[in-house]
This record gives structure tokens, sequence and C-alpha cells, in this order.
């Protein structure tokens, strides 16, 4: 755990831990040893590290050893500080225009130095806590600045796999072309072509022996193939060049303008940051297919994550290094080589220094033309087309095309500024673009809202409102998704004025659908939330007495202390009269179609938990399991009781539903008595059940682990911190059954935990942060999932 982390004996505000007497003494600490897993995910790393270093290194026109230098920085240092135990560090693709630019502007031993000052400010952010603020980037505009990234890469290295010399900027690369074309060398050429066929082919070869072959990667077989062809056949062709490690260049003091300087900085510390964090995100979503990787690899801890980086940084410059990121290509073959910890990161940084310290004169033969070609090839596979359809499939398309455009032509910091002020004036233009008419059908006027309703919208709609005449009936139809105060209250008023003066409004969401009752409708007062506080008009009209109403202390507020025993047929009575016919042609539908939900929803059997209510979920939405504290049994300890893992296997395998999320929450008398149980007395069935719990005690009771927070502070009590820990063990046994652990390897299915705090009507998602299981705000993830599905080509 970093210094800026608090442990639990430096924090006072977490409750006392709970005393298990009969829980096992602490295991003593295990002399370090590297499993065989780790071994060979190493080896794989670092054969797809050494020559993409030295084609990245070539890229920018940095000295070649930069590259390794780079390399062995991150894997040993990102990799043993990081908080992201299976990502890989190293030299990116996505940081060559930056650095090609920087070694122009300043020199490469400046250059270093701006690397140095970069890390240093990661170091700072880390420590400050704001690694997940990065995350809040569009997706569009990070996958613009990676596909504009690789149009640069793959022009420029064009001209070197042709045998010239790339120019300064993609305009002269391109005026430079069919020059460029026109004066081809041959042997450069071919070694190319070599390289590219196999570098495509070897992943493809079939059979069992091309099963076999594919476990060695394909850019070391495409290398060693073009450099074995090139030394055979006796080519004349540009080659690698090393020169001496005593005249290796090592950071100097930039010189130039403070504001370029700083300019530089941020702009290296920002692409670094960002691809990094962006790249250990992904890496938890490889792993989370893994499940024998749930008990030993951990969630990325961003803000130690970014304090690895930022220390690799520092080393990677002062030893005349290139500037280090996550790298998403070695990281994920090191998640799919079978690494089980960071030891196989660190083992590939040490067979990088063995490889630059003695592999020298092999190094030497590799064509310049078969880096540049690989490289090229990892440019061009940066413009995803899986990335595109994303973008266009949430309407993003402008902010692509201008962020990629910017980047290759202005830079990449223009690009990117200028990337971010299109989002923000496309999401300005989304709000701000609201429709509203106003027409007369059969004495009827209504109001037809087109769009999201905000502040920007009501002077519209108070000029649309006002042209409704007194007394009359009057029908508001909102299509939109969203409305904020300022337009509610602007609503509420005109309502509330109009029925005054004798007419009637009837607020409509999507298709007419009712949304509200008008202010006068007969004797009933209701609000659309009061029958979840079980208010019965009927009744209370017939008694002549206000309705039942619980206090903040939890006593009635009227002589009457329960409901009637016939309150459930009233309850149905009032179901056929007024919700029955809103909800029949939706219900019918379901009906003729079949259950088609997309949630499983297990969550505890509290009366006060209302499922839709507190997910704003229909008909058809979610497949609801609830027990007595929201427990999910290990398989094969049901003790005969097989209906929770029946539930899962049915919607999972059968139903397809595409997440499982585990909800908890406060006060849970299942957690309770969990909490106050006792070794021995007879095992009653509450007791049978709750031993499935016993887990979760023993996690509150561990002291390896950071206890859960929520919303950034520590439980209240025991009770809430058994409570978030009992989610956090739940969905671990999820990930232990056969059905949810293929469904994860296949990508099929997501896992989610939720917190929902009764008295404060507040929902917590869970999330990770610096190691601990952090349950906050719900608004704190809306760009969770379109980060989550980032891929970096490298």
């Amino acid at each position: 755990m970093s210094a800026c982390v608090p442990t639990r004996a430096t924090d006072p505000t977490r409750p006392a831990q709970v005393h298990q007497p009969h829980s096992p003494p602490p295991t003593p600490p295990r002399r370090f040893r590297v499993a065989g897993a780790d071994l060979s995910a190493s080896i794989a790393v670092f054969l797809i590290a050494l020559p993409l270093s030295l084609g990245i290194a070539l890229a920018t026109g940095a000295p070649l050893q930069a590259g390794l230098v780079a390399a062995a920085a991150g894997g040993l240092v990102a990799g043993r500080i990081g908080g992201s135990p299976l990502q890989v560090s190293g030299p990116a693709a996505g940081l060559t225009v930056v650095t090609a630019e920087l070694i122009q502007h300043y020199g490469w031993r400046a250059t270093c130095a701006i690397t140095v000052l970069a890390g240093i400010a990661q170091l700072g952010l880390g420590c400050l806590r704001v690694a997940r603020t990065a995350l809040a980037v569009s997706p569009a505009i990070v996958h613009g600045m990676l596909a504009g990234i690789g149009v640069t890469i793959a022009v420029a290295q064009l001209h070197i796999v042709l045998g010239g010399i790339p120019q300064s900027s993609v305009l002269d690369n391109l005026v430079a072309l069919p020059d460029q074309v026109a004066r081809m060398h041959a042997a450069a050429v071919s070694m190319s072509v070599l390289t590219l066929v196999l570098l495509f082919a070897w992943p493809r070869l079939p059979g069992r022996t091309g099963q076999m072959l594919r476990k060695v990667p394909a850019a070391l077989v495409a290398v060693a193939g073009a450099t074995l062809t090139a030394s055979l056949a006796g080519l004349t062709l540009p080659r690698v060049e090393l020169p001496s490690w005593s005249s290796h260049a090592l950071a100097g003091l930039p010189e130039g303008p403070v504001l370029g300087v700083a300019a530089a900085v941020l702009t290296v510390t920002l692409v670094c940051s960002v691809q990094s964090l962006l790249g250990a995100v992904a890496v938890d979503k490889l792993v989370s297919g893994r499940p024998e990787l749930q008990g030993r690899v951990g969630r990325s801890r961003l803000d130690r994550e970014l304090l690895g980086q930022g220390a690799a940084n520092v080393v990677s410059g002062a030893l005349g290094g290139l500037p280090v990121a996550g790298v998403a290509v070695r990281s994920s073959a090191n998640v799919r080589a079978g690494a089980v910890s960071r030891n196989s990161t660190i083992l590939h940084g040490v067979f990088v220094v063995i490889a630059a310290l003695l592999m020298v004169p092999i190094l030497e033969l590799i064509p310049l033309a078969s880096l540049a070609a690989l490289v090229m090839a990892v440019g061009i596979q940066m413009v995803s087309l899986h990335h595109i359809r994303t973008v266009t499939r949430h309407r993003e398309m402008l902010v692509y095309v201008v962020t990629t455009l910017g980047v290759v032509f202005l830079g990449v910091l223009e690009g990117v500024a200028l990337g971010v002020a299109v989002a923000v004036g496309v999401a300005l233009h989304r709000l701000g673009r609201t429709r509203i008419t106003h027409e007369e059908r059969e004495g009827v006027h209504y109001v037809h809202v087109r769009g999201q309703l905000t502040f920007l919208a009501v002077p519209r709609l108070s000029r649309t409102l006002h042209l409704v005449p007194r007394g009359v009936d009057a029908v508001v139809q909102l299509d939109g998704s969203f409305m904020d105060h300022a337009a509610y209250e602007s609503l509420q008023d005109w309502q509330s004025v109009h029925v005054a003066q004798g007419g009637t409004v009837d607020l409509g969401g999507r298709k007419g659908t009712r949304i509200a009752e008008p202010v006068d409708s007969g004797h009933c007062r209701c609000r659309p939330w009061t029958p979840w506080r079980n208010h019965q008009c009927d009744a209370a009209a017939e008694a002549g007495t206000p309705p039942t109403n619980a206090s903040s202390d939890g006593q009635e507020e009227t002589i009457e202390a329960r409901p009637s025993g016939h309150q459930l047929a009233r309850g149905i009575s009032a179901f056929q009269r007024n919700t029955a016919p809103l909800v029949r042609d939706e219900l019918a539908r379901l009906a003729r179609e079949g259950q088609r939900p997309s949630q499983l929803f297990l969550t505890c059997a509290d009366s006060r938990l209302v499922t839709s209510m507190i997910t704003s979920s229909g008909p058809g939405d979610l497949f609801v399991v609830r027990n007595v504290g929201n427990l999910v049994p290990l398989p094969g300890k049901e003790s005969g009781d097989d209906s929770v893992a029946a539930a899962i296997e049915y919607a999972v395998d059968v139903l397809k539903v595409r997440s499982i999320t585990v909800c908890g929450h406060s006060g849970c008398g299942a957690m309770q008595a969990l909490l106050a149980s006792e070794p021995g007395g007879a095992l009653t069935p509450l007791k049978r059940w709750l031993r499935h719990g016993q887990p979760s005690l023993d996690r509150m009771a561990a002291d390896d682990r950071p206890w859960a927070r929520i919303a950034g502070r520590a439980p209240a009590d025991a009770v809430e911190q058994l409570c978030l820990t009992n989610v956090v063990q739940q969905l671990e046994h999820l990930r232990a059954h056969e059905s949810v652990a293929r469904a994860l390897r296949e990508g099929a299915v997501e896992l989610q935990g939720m917190y929902f705090h009764v008295g404060e009507a507040q929902a917590y998602l869970l999330a990770e942060a610096d190691g601990a299981e952090l349950f906050d705000h719900v608004g704190a993830f809306d760009h969770a999932g379109a980060v989550e599905e980032l891929r970096h080509p490298a």
C-alpha cells in the first residue's frame, strides 16, 4: 500500500473489527517464489516487447536503445510499484507522435528531461488521487486520438518500408510519397512485405500444428523471419545500429520558452496517464474472464497505477529512455499467456535488460524496413473499425473525426483540445435542441415536447404553455429522457395555475403514457409515490380519516396501527382500475414474446426494497431473486437447496441476461443476525441458511485487505460494514458458478455490486479505488461502460 493510502490502523473513523474467537491464526509470510505460469508468460511478453520497443524507437527518431531502456523501466519499475498487476508498461505507439515532435523541437536529451518532469507530475497526480478523473474523457476523443496517431505513424513508416526517410509532418510525407514510390528500394520493400505476410498469416495457421506454432508471438516470427532471410540472401539494406552503452545519452536540461516546455510536460503527462489508466481498466475486464484469477489478482488500483507509471517515467527519462505507458498488446498477451501475478511483468523487464546487454550482435542484424513494417501495421490497427462503429452508434462521429484530423494535421495536444471543444459543443447542442409544439384536437389542447427539457428550453416552454386558453383540457406530452429543476418548476407552476382556473392537465411520457394524475382528481390526493407508503385512498375516503403514515422514528402518526385485512383486495382493485389500462399493451406484448430480461437482480427479501422503484425498471426488465441476506451459496454447499443456483443457471444460460447485480441494503436483519451468531446451539432453518454468509464475516475480520468504503467515508457501524462486505463476497461466490464463469470468459455478462441505503433513499454502485472496495453514488459511473470497452492496439 502506498504512502498516500491510509491503513486501517491510522483511520479512526472505521468501526471496530469484529473478533472471531474461532478464526485461525494469521499465516506467516511466504518466501518469494515465481510461479511457472508467470515465467512462461514473461517470456511471451518479452518476445513481443523486444521488436516493438525497437520499432517504436525507430519511429520516434530516438536512439534505438531508448526503446529498450523504456521497456526495462516499464517492466521493473511500473511492474513492481503499479496498481495493475498484470498490465505491462513500456514505450507505446500512442506516444510516438508526441515523442517525435519533442525530439524535433528540443533534441533528445531535453526530451528525456521532459519525460522525467512528466513522471514527477504523474507522481503528484497519483498522490492527489485524481486517477478516475481521467476516465471522464469522452471515449470518442480517446478513439480519435489513437486513430490520428495511428495514421501519422503509418504514413511516416511507409517511407522507411519503401527504403526512404520520413519527413517531419504528415502533409510533407504525403507530398513526398509519389516520389518515394518511384525510387523505392527493392530489398527494403521485399523484407517489409515478408514481415507483413508473416505478421498477419502466422495467427491464422490451421490445424493442430498451427495451434502449437501460434503460441510463438507473430511479431517475433515476422521480424526474425525477415532478419534470417536478409542475412542468408546477403541483402544490402539499413539495419539496426545500437551504439555502445558508454556513449548512451542521458537526460539534459531543456532549453526554450518555459511555457513551451510546460506544455510539452503536460502533453506527455496526459497522454501517458490516460492511456495507462484506460489500459488498466481493459486489463481488469480481461482478468474478469478468468475465474481462476479472482481470488489471486485484485482489480486495478488506479491511483497506485499512476504512481507506478510516474516512477517508471522518472527512471526511464533519467536513463535516456522513451516515455512509458501501459501497452494493451503486451498486457493482453500477458493475461492470455496465463500470468497470475506482477512477477511476469517484472521478469519481462529483466529479460529486456539481459537482451540489451548480451544480444546486441543479434539485434544489429534486424533490417530497419522490417521494424518499420511492424510499427506501420500497429499504426493501421489503431484505426479500429470497432471504435468507429461504437462512436457512430452513440452519435459522436463528429467528435471522432475532428479529433482524428486535429491530431494528424495539428498535433496530439491540439487535436485533443479541439475534440474536447467539439464534444462540449455537441453536448450543449443536444441539451438545447428541444422542439415544443402546440395544437388543438377536438377541444383538447396538446403541448408536445421533443428532446431534453432543460433551463435552456424554459422560455420557449413558457411561451407555448401560455398559448393554452384558461379552463380547457390540456395534455402535455414529454418525449425526452431528462428534465432539470428549472423546467420542472416552470411546468408545475403552470399546471397549478391552469387547474386553479378550472382546467385539467394530463402529463404524459413517451407514446402518451400518463405519468401524473390531475391535481383535482376527485377525493384522491395521492402523489405517484404514495402507494409505496401503503396509502389507501378508498379506505381513507370511506373512513373520513387521514391515511396511515410512518414517522421518522418508525411510529404510526394515526390511530390505525396496521392496514386492515382487506388491503390486498383494495390494492388489486386499484390496480385493475388505475394501472392495468396503462400497462395492458406492454404486458400483452411480453405475454406474446416471452420474458427477455436484461439483468439478473439478486437482493434481500426485505420488504423495504422495491427493485422496480430503485432501478426505474418496468415489467420484463429484471429477473429478480430474493432471499434472506442476498446470499449466493457456493456450488455444492447449499445443503439440498439449489434454488439460488437454479435461478442463476436459468438466467445466464436460458434467458441470456447481460448483467448480474448483487444488491445489499442498510439495516439488513440477516447481517445483524450473522454478527450476533454464536457457535453451537440448535441449527434452525434460518441459522442453516445464514451459514452461507460466514465467508463475508471472515472477509470483514481479515487483516490483509482494506475495508470497504461508502461514498468516500467509512461505514457507520459494524452492521453497515458487513452489509458492504457481503455484497463483495457474494460477487466472488457468483464467479464460482460454472454458468457465470463461462459467460464471463466469453464476455457475455458483467457483474455489479450495489448498496441501497434505505433511510437516505440513495443507491451506490461498487467500484475499486486504491485496492479497496468503494461504493459510490451512481452518477460517478455514467461513463464506466463506455470506458471499459476501450481496446488499444498498442
